[in-house]
């Protein structure tokens, strides 16, 4: 049923009432041929680069084999910016991992790095929705995390439609923030020049 688009949920980044200002900019690591560790691995450059800029970034499971990260906006950015803005914090990243990262399109060229896919940013650009079910055997979930859970021995495959609820029950709705206050990309890219 996941299969057939009867479950799993992959909408826009930005809302029917804003359609051309995404709610957040999204680092989508989409590992190739590599395990989950070099994931989390580039996943942990990901955040100490937006903590040196002074953003707030938020993690979550893709619900298969990556990880998404999101950097809130509140609205007020167009497409082009944002894409712009998350472009260059992908070079920068890629600067800071190239032994284990790539930022190239093509898979080919890609091979047994983690692949910082910025271009998630554009218009009609879909990805997993939070607390969405994915079409695996597991039934897992694309999960928001804390960071301190993005360390080794994290398992996506453990965070699955059977314990989504429990965790919600214990440790509330960690999406929230993601669609409150956002960054100033304006003071950012001032940084990133």
């Amino acid at each position: 049923m996941v299969q057939l688009g009867c479950i799993e949920i992959n909408p826009w980044n930005s809302k029917v009432s804003h359609l051309d200002n995404p709610d957040w900019i999204v680092i989508d690591l989409d590992p190739e041929g590599v395990g989950f560790d070099k994931v989390i691995k580039t996943a942990l450059v990901v955040r100490r680069v937006c903590n040196e800029l002074g953003i707030s970034s938020h993690p979550k499971t893709s619900g298969k084999t990556g990880l998404h990260i999101y950097i809130p906006t509140n609205a007020k950015y167009s497409y082009k910016l944002v894409r712009q803005f998350a472009g260059q914090l992908a070079e920068t990243i890629h600067q800071q991992a190239e032994d284990f990262t790539s930022i190239e399109r093509s898979p080919e060229k890609r091979r047994g790095k983690v692949y910082i896919d910025f271009l998630q940013n554009s218009q009609g650009q879909t990805l997993a929705a939070p607390y969405s079910v994915r079409p695996t055997k597991e039934a897992t979930v694309s999960t928001p995390l804390h960071w301190d859970e993005v360390e080794k021995g994290l398992d996506p495959k453990k965070l699955t439609m059977k314990d989504i609820q429990s965790r919600l029950d214990k440790m509330g709705d960690l999406w929230q923030p993601i669609l409150e206050a956002g960054v100033d990309l304006s003071k950012i890219l001032k940084k990133l020049d």
